[in-house]
């Protein structure tokens, strides 16, 4: 009796050193896929919290009808939504804020928020001195 690989046990199966390799690179192909999902979905965190400042700087700029009263309103409590949330502020705006105070006379709020951002950003030193001397000599 003959054995032809037809009735032979190992005909109907690959041969396991066949299946390695085949393994091996769907193992692979599993690593890659899960490792580029996992960085995909994660968006980098925003250094800072912008909460409109964009909008609040292009309504001042435009001279909107919006008065300077509600633009700092409206930044004061985009200032709290910041900080509770815990974001940075982005540069200038403390400096800004300032800004809107001073020009309504409000120098206590003036000084505060210019110093808050000097502390911040310390490299904005020479800039909020010169603010703070402007305003002062008014």
């Amino acid at each position: 009796m003959a054995s032809g690989p037809v009735n032979s046990p190992m005909s109907t199966h690959t041969q396991p050193a066949q299946r390695m390799p085949a393994c091996r690179k769907t193992l692979a192909l599993l690593v890659t896929v899960l490792t580029l999902t996992g960085c995909a979905n994660k968006a980098p965190p925003l250094l800072y919290g912008w909460s409109g400042y964009e909008k609040n700087l292009d309504t001042y700029f435009r001279a909107d009808s919006e008065s300077l009263d509600t633009q700092a309103k409206r930044m004061e409590d985009d200032l709290q939504k910041m900080r509770a949330a815990g974001q940075a502020l982005p540069p200038g705006y403390q400096a800004h804020l300032a800004l809107l105070h001073g020009k309504q006379g409000d120098m206590a709020r003036f000084q505060q928020h210019l110093q808050a951002e000097k502390v911040q950003f310390p490299e904005s030193e020479t800039f909020v001195d010169f603010l703070l001397r402007k305003f002062k000599s008014n």
